[in-house]
């Protein structure tokens, strides 16, 4: 059977790397931006005066907003089809580069609905007028080398993860600088969900020789540098911007697994406040350890990765077991709670609304390379075993 794998074509790195736009070739570029702190940090100014060298002519959208919706995204379409750019740049966090690659369909393809892109993989042909470079300001979605966009349509109440490999980037752009000024919550989430990415990458049924490395890299980094990166270390945190890139290489091309379809499907189900991304990724993972790994394959590979970590256990369920508690300190150390209810999810809203999300969950995109397939009825009772703090033990 014939697989892909795709990244940028080019990846610079490196502290005051962002100096590379002075070296783009083009005529213009439209720059899309996220709520204002790459403006604020003065990393805009730079990159305006980067291109400006470059003889670029640029134009800004701005206030991409944290989930960035439908209308965002054809708002910025418009926007590119008046000012028609060779190149698009999105700089700042997930939020942005998301918006800005959906945005990039739309600019070259006027006519295509978003009901059209929502199938994966069903992407028309891009770069007939513009090419895509990504610069990410978060250690964790890894967007800037990834085949996937999440953008939310706010009247139906849903994210879609859009997916092809037409909207990996051509170029990302890897400065550290930028990430030095995450706040530490924010370093804490995007930190988990890097781990999970790799961990998921690593056990789904899409795994391969390309994606094993970059996945068991990626999770020996991050467990190496997030404490650090946490408390505000420099260096640690330039490493944690390559873990997290190293993940996206991984899971861009082996896919995820029901961590992530929980995550997407609950992050803005209940009354109490949207619970973060990489927060719920962080809180979910070792219920869904405990869960895939009552499948004999996916038991072996998590074995490896604890086998990697130099953890302890005779076999590979001790060595599980090992892995999950070592997930559980770092949510400890990091301050993400161990439960939804902890979480302050309201016990009666829950109970209301976890068989809906469940059947959701089970038709998210991410579900399908997960290594232990999962019902409704199962997400549903592995929520329940989330929410109140059990083990997930069927």
């Amino acid at each position: 059977m014939m697989r892909r794998f795709t990244l940028p074509r080019d990846l610079y790195y490196g502290k005051g790397s962002l100096e590379h736009l002075k070296n783009l070739k083009g005529k213009k570029a439209v720059l899309v931006l996220g709520g204002g702190s790459m403006k604020r940090l003065g990393f805009l100014d730079k990159a305006l005066g980067y291109l400006e060298s470059a003889g670029i002519e640029t134009c800004l959208f701005e206030n991409v907003e944290p989930d960035p919706s439908v209308e965002t995204v054809m708002k910025g379409a418009k926007l590119m089809r008046e000012f028609k750019p060779d190149w698009i740049i999105s700089m700042g966090g997930g939020s942005p580069i998301d918006a800005a690659k959906a945005m990039w369909v739309f600019y070259e393809y006027p006519e295509v609905s978003f009901e059209d892109i929502i199938t994966p993989f069903s992407f028309p042909a891009l770069r007939t007028k513009a090419q895509f470079l990504a610069i990410p300001s978060t250690s964790g979605t890894a967007t800037e080398v990834t085949a996937f966009s999440v953008i939310t349509d706010y009247q139906k109440g849903v994210k879609y993860p859009l997916a092809d490999y037409n909207i990996t980037p051509d170029v990302a752009i890897l400065d550290s600088e930028l990430a030095e000024t995450m706040p530490p919550t924010l370093t804490a989430h995007t930190g988990m969900d890097a781990l999970t990415h790799a961990i998921e990458a690593y056990v789904s049924t899409m795994n391969s020789p390309f994606t094993d490395p970059l996945a068991l890299k990626a999770i020996g980094m991050v467990l190496e540098y997030l404490p650090a990166s946490y408390q505000g270390d420099a260096a640690a945190r330039e490493q944690m911007h390559y873990a997290q890139c190293l993940a996206g290489m991984a899971f861009s091309n082996a896919l995820l697994g029901i961590v992530h379809s929980m995550a997407h499907k609950t992050g803005a189900a209940f009354s109490t406040g949207h619970i973060p991304h990489g927060c719920a990724n962080a809180i979910y993972l070792p219920y869904v350890i405990q869960y895939n790994a009552k499948n004999p394959s996916a038991l072996k590979r998590y074995g490896d990765i604890a086998r990697y970590l130099g953890l302890s256990g005779e076999n590979d369920i001790e060595l599980t077991k090992s892995l999950c508690n070592k997930i559980n300190i770092y949510n400890a150390q990091l301050n993400i709670p161990s439960t939804l209810q902890e979480f302050g999810i309201k016990e009666d809203e829950f109970k209301e609304k976890v068989a809906g999300i469940a059947k959701l969950a089970v038709g998210d995109a991410c579900t399908g390379s997960n290594p232990r397939p999962v019902t409704a009825e199962q997400v549903e009772k592995i929520l329940n075993c989330i929410y109140y703090g059990d083990k997930v033990d069927f």
